[in-house]
């Protein structure tokens, strides 16, 4: 569960793609006439009709000239320039576990060399991104499955890179199987819940860090370098599932609240050849937010960070003495946002590395001394993706926010930095997923009002072929003759350009006076106004607009993609500025001659719950109604990675806290104000809303609020969408 910023792509996407892949979907008129049919909740949230199709477990195969993707429950191979079926890889009801049942597996992974695959059963989600499950190896060559551990579920396993053998995560011990002797080894044995974490991640590193696995192998295979998380101190939170039980279930995990301990984390390697473990001297840190290998000699890159997260240092770590020497150090005056894009040259004299140096995010080439030997890329925009060297080629691949924040091309360049090459053809937001000798390439194509393309595109960017385009789902979005979204920009009182989109009504009529709709997130680094496809949500708001409002969203001060000094100005003063912002956007889209200043609503769902929750506070002479979704309510109640980073302790910033949490300014309520919350939310807890209720309760405002039972941060799971937006969609219709 990254971060906050990552949640509204989480509840639009993952809770919504129904893997009914190869399905159509056809409009229907209301009638045998030619007027267009409206949008339901039912044809969002509760049927398949508006889904985009997607490729299910694509994978570039291990010959690098044909992919795998995932049909039903077999496993097939395709030619990558024709599309040709070229081998049915494994037919999974063929499979049979152990106990004669057919195994119905959730997805698969494949060893380096393509012949043997893990497939996960029985999948079990923990957190956003964590789950454990039974997995089997199945061996392609001889049709052998073989269970991967006859005792508790398993986390994170992973081919060794010879594909000889699989370490895994279970009860928080890491363990390593080998496959041509079947025995399993246990590495750690001190692995205990709420206390010691081996291998995995605790809550908070999964969800703000994006870390789940916390092993590596090796190049070679025969070192595992692991972080042990010792959790102890750590303060637990509980929560309450209800099952029709006598009395609820409790779920007790370790959750860090702002200014609290967190867990020490320290560096282990266990050598295969000589069965010894060695602890790694990382010196004095706080964090360890990534671990991967340089290709040769081995050694361990080990990630570490202060708590104010504005130090960063890459440690050259040796895998048998455990000594490091620092290869590379970052210092931000705000903070450093953690990602992947490291990569060492095989010729073991170079790597590439992003950084915020020049106030953009770009791509530098270092040598192994840690020397800046040149700039890659520059110019004011972001490299928004790395996605590797083709050192064969000399060429450096990423995506880029050149053209606008609100679009993404795919480039190349020469290790100089010479000169950018586009190589996606279509304009508006690209994204790529390229083969490990780049010599073909996949690109996700999307605009607001384009569903998804998927297409094979060689290194110079000739589309090759179309793998899926959506043609159905593009006809249906025609034949609902909806008003496209508009991009619009306007300068703030501040004298700052903001960027947005609005939607207006099917029978727009410019004579008539339309209420408004605001939907905004509006965390740091996020992005809503973008040009790409917006998924369910995007049938929601234009059902909103059908029912005759004007409904708009806008990407206030920091947000992403527009350089580090717009995107951390917000720091120590998290909501501070954003809020001016939807404010004076209200105000902006109240001006218009086509809108009703006085009947304007917001909404939003986590960071964005936090920010409607706000404006509808500070704002309470611009905004009639708010809905806010599993808000924040005060700083002091989220945990510490996330909270710290932009906030760091109530105690070194109070300002911040008091000027900036809902909670402070319950008093201020005039319009109406709908609070939702999952009470099983691991993220930001129920808590919040709890004691936001206390406040208004307190200053005696009337509001409204829904709660879900046993529903997490997502509130998702059989009726529960359409439930919850069946109640907010007659929330806008009798506030706004």
């Amino acid at each position: 569960m990254r971060s906050l910023k990552y949640m509204v792509d989480f509840i639009l996407l993952s809770c919504f793609v129904f893997a009914l892949a190869g399905e159509s979907a056809h409009a229907q008129t209301d009638d045998k006439s030619n007027v267009p049919p409206k949008i339901t909740l039912e044809d969002i949230w509760a049927s398949p009709k508006f889904s985009s199709k997607y490729i299910a477990g694509f994978n570039f195969a291990g010959d690098e000239k044909s992919y795998l993707r995932l049909s039903g429950n077999d496993i097939l191979r395709y030619d990558i320039t024709s599309g040709r079926l070229v081998d049915t890889i494994l037919v999974g009801s063929a499979l049979k576990k152990p106990n004669g049942e057919s195994l119905l597996f959730n997805n698969y992974q494949m060893s380096s060399d393509g012949e043997k695959f893990l497939l996960a059963t029985e999948q079990e989600r923990i957190y956003r991104y964590s789950s454990k499950a039974h997995y089997y190896v199945y061996d392609k060559a001889t049709g052998e499955l073989q269970v991967l551990h006859d005792g508790d579920k398993q986390m994170y396993p992973t081919f060794s890179p010879s594909g000889d053998k699989v370490a895994f995560v279970s009860d928080n011990d890491l363990y390593i199987k080998d496959l041509f002797t079947g025995a399993v080894q246990q590495i750690t044995e001190d692995g205990k819940s709420n206390h010691i974490i081996n291998g995995a991640s605790d809550w908070v590193y999964e969800e703000e860090f994006s870390l789940t696995r916390a092993y590596e192998w090796s190049p070679e295979g025969n070192f595992i370098a692991y972080i042990k998380f010792d959790e102890t101190e750590v303060p637990e939170f509980t929560m309450e599932m209800y099952n029709d039980d006598l009395y609820p279930e409790r779920i007790t995990f370790k959750y860090p609240k702002v200014g609290e301990k967190n867990a020490s984390v320290t560096l282990h390697v266990y050598n295969l050849d000589q069965d010894t473990t060695i602890l790694a001297d990382l010196g004095d840190l706080e964090y360890i937010p990534r671990l991967t290998w340089t290709n040769a000699p081995e050694r361990i890159i080990a990630f570490t960070m202060n708590r104010h997260q504005n130090e960063l240092q890459l440690k050259l770590t040796h895998p048998v003495n455990g000594r490091h020497t620092v290869l590379l150090e970052e210092k931000n005056p705000y903070y450093i946002d953690i990602n992947d894009d490291l990569y060492f040259f095989s010729s073991r004299k170079w790597f590439v590395w992003s950084s915020e140096r020049s106030g953009f995010n770009h791509l530098y080439l270092y040598d192994m001394n840690g020397r800046l030997l040149n700039a890659i890329t520059s110019g004011d925009f972001d490299v928004t993706s790395f996605y590797g060297v083709d050192e064969e080629r000399e060429r450096i691949y990423f995506q880029a926010a050149d053209d606008s924040p609100m679009t993404r091309n795919i480039y190349y360049t020469d290790f100089s930095g010479d000169k950018m090459v586009k190589i996606n053809p279509n304009e508006g937001y690209n994204s790529g997923q390229f083969s490990s000798t780049f010599d073909y390439w996949v690109n996700t194509f999307s605009t607001i009002n384009t569903p998804p393309e998927y297409s094979v595109l060689d290194n110079e960017g000739n589309t090759v072929r179309v793998i899926e385009d959506n043609a159905d789902l593009r006809s249906l979005h025609e034949s609902y003759e909806l008003k496209r979204p508009e991009f619009f920009n306007f300068m703030t009182g501040e004298g700052v350009s903001l960027n947005g989109y609005l939607i207006k009504p099917r029978d727009f009529d410019p004579d008539l006076s339309y209420p408004v709709f605001m939907f905004l997130y509006g965390g740091p680094n996020s992005q809503q106004v973008t040009d790409s496809w917006k998924g369910a949500n995007y049938w929601w708001l234009q059902m909103i607009a059908q029912e005759g409002y004007i409904v708009a969203c806008v990407d206030n001060r920091g947000t992403g993609a527009r350089g580090q000094t717009f995107r951390k100005m917000t720091y120590l003063q998290l909501g501070h500025y954003e809020t001016i912002d939807q404010i004076e956007a209200a105000k902006y889209l109240g001006t218009l001659p086509y809108t009703d200043s006085n009947r304007i609503g917001i909404y939003g769902w986590s960071y964005g719950g936090y920010m409607s929750s706000l404006c509808l506070l500070k704002g309470n002479d611009v905004f009639k109604a708010a809905i806010a979704v599993a808000p924040v309510t005060n700083w002091k109640w989220y945990d510490t990675i996330y909270t710290e980073r932009y906030m760091r302790t109530e105690e070194e910033n109070p300002d911040g806290y008091k000027n900036n949490s809902p909670v402070y300014f319950a008093d201020r309520l005039k319009g109406s104000y709908l609070l939702i919350h999952g009470m099983a939310d691991d993220n930001v807890h129920f808590q919040h809303a709890v004691e936001m209720a206390r406040a208004l309760i307190a200053a005696n405002k009337q509001f409204d609020t829904y709660y879900y039972p046993n529903k997490n941060h997502g509130i998702y799971g059989g009726y529960t969408r359409l439930h919850l937006f069946t109640k907010m969609t007659n929330f806008i219709k009798e506030k706004v």
